[in-house]
């Protein structure tokens, strides 16, 4: 891959070294995208409205920041642009000509009217990987319409599939969309670096949350001729894996296959339900959950969920539901170096995740990169705009009409 000097100026190091992407997302999964091409060593710069990233008003019991904003921005730099005032813009030109990557979640109609559309900045820069996140994709007649993780997981059926069969729709909350989303940006940027490298060119990468959606429901958009429309579509193996009750919390189990199904059946003291030809198969113990799950609730109340998780050991696939404070101290996450320790301004440590794809063999391979804390609003404009050539009275000049802050 053909390296710029952006990673002897910001000192990162991983597999995208050397490449810099300019994220004017807001929200998560345009943002998150870019963190996740931070956590291969590229040279993220987050570039803000004056209002800053809506993000960063999300509710928080942290004052300085919200949480949110911190979790989803991680290992970039901070730069504050008035993209209304056009000698803002001209400075983003200026960043264009030199950036590898650029992302952005405006509305399709948007990027034209500001003149960051992708036929106006491949002139500028021919090689420029080019990706807008929207709600509903470049076509239809939703494309202009705001699109936001919830949403989309209620349209897109998510919601009633994971509502009770008679209940009402419920929420998979999580923004599980968004986090699915900004995964294809991830993916989507990389597979275009890939192409450039033979093409020498840049293109345009599209990623929508509906498409994010149906994408995480591939094995439900699955529809036969000869089937009618309402066919039943819910994954769930009924009943026997899912979260019971023990005597002190509760306990996911995974019972699918015969030899997990047998192991649980003799460690709750119910063999005889293995033995019984009526239950052999996922397919019928769902068809009589009714008959086994009272009789699994009544041996489940023999110890807590931790007693039995520790139990089980190997041979049922289980978890005593803990809560995301458990994770910071788990071992296992922490022998697999998920956690590390941060500095925000106003916040001061903070323990947080990193490390989202091990690079090397080993947990702390001298290849992979660290990631640093999000950027504090506007951190690094003044170093940002340096690297593009601007002199300090420039700059001084763009603070004095605040299309820089």
């Amino acid at each position: 891959m053909e390296h710029s000097p952006h990673a002897a100026t910001t000192g990162t190091t991983g597999p995208l070294s050397g490449i810099r992407v300019l994220d004017l997302s807001a929200y998560i999964a345009g943002p998150y995208g870019c963190t996740l091409l931070a956590d291969q060593g590229a040279d993220v710069v987050k570039i803000e409205p004056p209002a800053g990233d809506n993000l960063r008003k999300y509710p928080s019991t942290l004052e300085a920041e919200s949480r949110a904003f911190l979790g989803v921005n991680r290992g970039k730099r901070g730069l504050v642009l008035d993209l209304k005032q056009a000698e803002a813009l001209d400075v983003l030109m200026q960043l264009v000509k030199t950036a590898d990557v650029l992302v952005h979640n405006f509305r399709p109609n948007v990027p034209p009217r500001l003149g960051i559309a992708f036929e106006q900045l491949r002139q500028i820069n021919p090689r420029l990987i080019y990706c807008a996140v929207t709600g509903y994709g470049e076509t239809g007649p939703k494309k202009d319409k705001a699109g936001y993780d919830q949403v989309l997981q209620t349209m897109s059926g998510m919601c009633a599939l994971q509502g009770p069969s008679e209940g009402p729709p419920e929420i998979l909350y999580g923004s599980v969309v968004d986090y699915y989303a900004a995964a294809l940006v991830a993916a989507g940027v990389s597979s275009a670096l890939f192409e450039r490298e033979r093409t020498g060119e840049g293109q345009y990468v599209g990623v929508s949350l509906l498409r994010s959606a149906l994408t995480m429901q591939s094995a439900r958009m699955i529809w036969a001729d000869s089937e009618p429309k309402d066919v039943g579509r819910d994954m769930r193996s009924g009943g026997i894996t899912g979260i019971h009750p023990t005597r002190e919390g509760y306990l996911y189990i995974s019972a699918n296959t015969p030899h997990f199904w047998q192991a649980l059946c003799e460690k709750t003291g119910l063999g005889a339900l293995a033995e019984n030809e009526r239950y052999d198969s996922v397919r019928k113990r769902a068809m009589h959950r009714d008959e086994i799950v009272p009789k699994l609730h009544q041996a489940l109340t023999a110890r807590s969920a931790l007693e039995w998780e520790a139990l089980f050991g190997d041979a049922v696939p289980c978890s005593a539901a803990r809560t995301i404070e458990d994770m910071f101290d788990d071992p296992q996450v922490l022998a697999e170096d998920m956690v590390a320790t941060y500095d925000y301004p106003g916040v001061g440590r903070y323990r947080g995740f990193q490390h989202p794809i091990r690079f090397g063999d080993k947990a702390g391979d001298a290849t992979a990169h660290t990631p640093q804390a999000a950027p504090a609003f506007g951190q690094h404009s003044d170093a940002v705009l340096r690297d593009a050539g601007l002199s300090d009275d420039e700059i001084a000049a763009l603070r004095a009409k605040r299309a820089v802050l």
